[in-house]
């Protein structure tokens, strides 16, 4: 029998839930198991596709296609391991199932209701993903806070889970420990009340993973524990720190792992986290920095939102550089400044490289902005890699000034352009390219001598293609498409020769490059930066 770990987070949200399963899932992957990771989401949408990614963040993209909550890629990124679409599930997808099935007379005549039916369907798709993953440990991490009525099927789930199998369900809190400034002490209340909150669900829990700006002391350990129900031993200190990576180890330090082992009654098969410890001596000893602009439409007030609409890009990043014992520092400068002032041009010489990445919101700010900080890093032999986007402006900005294509543009911002170079494919009108897909490299490329492989597989997230009309006259004038898909014979790759770093992608590299394996283009340009 599988073993099944629920993470609820109480007080407030964005207190690292998703941080917190990830982590336990590597301490025991560390000891030897088999372990996979889904995430609940209570909202009612299907998936995260069609979601703001100002407001809720990045749309992760597995293998299969799925377009996921962030926490996703956390799981991917800790674990080392590819998720797929059966590691994720929304409100509105579970309720979607039970319809159709209802739809379709699976359930032979019965009166279908809220409970119990949506919680088995919940349960049974729990089920179906550690079949298929044939996990030692499933984690489940349980979207928003205890109390809120959004997550209550979800809690019932997992309290019918525990009901059928009380020897092979543990539940961690993860709950916010404030210290207000005018008072200055470490306060336990707004624990206490989660805790009743989820013991009014009917779900007492095992672990409680105290968030708290500093460490916890003694005399909160004790507090929590007896007014929570809860052994001292099994609350767990999380200061805030700077690197997620150095989680797992810091939960090592209240031996998280074992706590988890010996409410299941198991041992562990081995302990060895070395590699891991390895990165984060790296992350905490390394002084030189790289510095990376990275270009977005509009800054703003937005900063703060941005390092989620782009965590798997600043992640891809932060692997690369830590492989050279690098901090990196990453820099957002605002695309519509340039569009203002050309003069600003000059100050991308100020850092190591360049990056623009995909859209974080819909529509055409900065376009023109982008295209033109693009020509300066292409003029000037500026370390540039593009994703996605940043691909199909390179080429709009290469057709328009060395093509002479003066017109040239995407008809995702101009419909009716009279040079679309950038365009929807016929056959994908009012349909996205989502998940892996094949990437032939070209011989004698970077690309080819930096994947060191003829044939790889990337994830992507888009709609628009550069279009096949104008490959011709981009070759000729010195454009190299690097990477074609062999079954749609679609561009995914162009670079430019005679260059010190000039790649951009169609696809997304940063969902696939893990803290303890960077992805390849994200190394050779943070390589390329150093020199």
């Amino acid at each position: 029998m599988a073993k099944y770990i629920f993470i609820a987070g109480g007080v407030m949200s964005g207190i690292g839930k998703g941080v917190s399963c990830a982590s336990i899932g590597k301490i025991l992957q560390g000891k030897g198991f088999l372990v996979t990771a889904l995430k609940i989401d209570p909202y009612i949408n299907i998936d995260a596709g069609t979601m703001d990614l100002s407001i809720h963040g990045e749309a992760f993209v597995t293998e299969d296609g799925d377009q996921c909550d962030q926490d996703m890629g956390n799981y991917e990124r800790f674990l080392g391991e590819n998720l797929c679409r059966d590691n994720y599930m929304t409100t509105g997808r579970v309720y979607q199932a039970v319809i159709n099935r209802e739809r379709n007379l699976g359930y032979g005549g019965k009166c279908v209701e809220v409970v119990p039916h949506i919680p088995e369907e919940v349960i049974r798709r729990i089920k179906k993903a550690q079949r298929k993953t044939k996990a030692d440990f499933v984690l489940i991490e349980i979207g928003g806070t205890v109390g809120e009525y959004q997550n209550l099927l979800f809690l019932e789930a997992a309290r019918m889970l525990k009901l059928r199998h009380p020897q092979d369900v543990v539940f961690v809190l993860v709950s916010y420990l404030p210290i207000p400034k005018m008072i200055g002490e470490m306060k336990t209340k707004p624990t206490q009340h989660a805790v009743r909150s989820l013991n009014m669900a009917g779900i007492q829990p095992d672990i409680i993973i105290a968030r708290a700006q500093v460490p916890l002391d003694p005399p909160r350990k004790k507090k929590i524990s007896i007014f929570c129900n809860i052994d001292e031993k099994n609350v767990i200190s999380a200061p805030d720190i700077e690197s997620i990576y150095e989680v797992p180890l810091n939960f090592e330090k209240d031996n998280l792992g074992n706590r988890i082992l010996e409410k299941f009654g198991l041992r562990s098969r081995k302990n060895n986290l070395k590699d891991w410890k390895k990165l984060v001596t790296i992350i905490k000893n390394a002084k030189e920095t790289v510095k990376i602009a990275a270009i977005e439409k509009n800054i703003d007030s937005k900063a703060t939102a941005l390092t989620d609409c782009y965590i798997s890009m600043i992640e891809a990043i932060k692997h690369a550089a830590w492989s050279f014992k690098r901090i990196p520092e990453i820099h957002w400068l605002e695309a519509r400044s340039y569009e203002r002032d050309l003069s600003l041009l000059k100050n991308l010489k100020k850092f190591d490289g360049v990056i623009i990445p995909n859209n974080s919101e819909r529509g055409g700010r900065g376009v023109e902005g982008k295209i033109k900080a693009i020509e300066y890093c292409r003029k000037n032999k500026i370390p540039f890699l593009g994703l996605c986007l940043g691909m199909q402006l390179a080429v709009v900005e290469f057709a328009r000034n060395v093509c002479k294509l003066k017109r040239a543009n995407s008809t995702e911002f101009v419909p009716n352009c009279q040079v679309p170079v950038i365009d929807v494919m016929a056959d994908r009108k009012g349909t996205m390219r989502l998940g892996a897909y094949q990437c032939k490299l070209t011989p004698g490329t970077r690309s080819r001598q930096v994947y060191g492989s003829p044939l790889v597989s990337e994830r992507h997230r888009h709609r628009y293609e550069l279009n096949n009309e104008f490959r011709d006259v981009l070759e000729k004038k010195g454009m190299l498409m690097a990477g074609i898909n062999p079954e749609r014979d679609l561009v995914e790759i162009v670079e430019i020769p005679n260059h010190p770093f000039f790649v951009a992608t169609q696809f997304h590299p940063e969902f696939k490059s893990r803290p303890l394996r960077p992805h390849p283009l994200f190394k050779e340009f943070i390589k390329t930066c150093l020199k």
